[in-house]
């Protein structure tokens, strides 16, 4: 069993910009951090921590996923409705794959625990 707390979250390492990991900045660095839980990306099912720094970009969701956020806010728009929600610690989503979604970070980091299903 793993627990994970909104108030808290394991050191986070380094991997990259959201371009290295497939996705179009449109503003700021959007350096990306993570932490993996259980399994790895390419696996059917995968768990992992993840944040990004202040920025916009465009991202096609290559998994399903259900998400809580940890720190920071950011509004999450799916391009395919024009729907935009805004989330704050505590707050989560589950978006199917395949959804191209608009991120805007507003803090200066954001922070969320997620589940992956391929």
């Amino acid at each position: 069993m793993f627990a994970f707390n909104t108030n808290d979250h394991p050191e986070l390492d380094a991997w990259g910009t959201v371009a290295d990991l497939g996705s179009e900045i449109l503003e700021g660095e959007c350096k990306a951090l993570g932490k993996m839980v259980f399994g790895a990306p390419t696996d059917a099912l995968s768990s992992a921590y993840f944040s990004v720094t202040k920025g916009k970009f465009r991202m096609t969701y290559p998994f399903n996923e259900h998400a809580t956020v940890i720190a920071g806010s950011l509004t999450l728009t799916d391009e395919r409705t024009g729907e935009a929600t805004t989330y704050n610690p505590g707050d989560g989503w589950f978006v199917e794959k395949g959804t191209p979604v608009l991120w805007d970070i507003h803090s200066d980091h954001f922070v969320k625990h997620y589940l992956a299903v391929a």
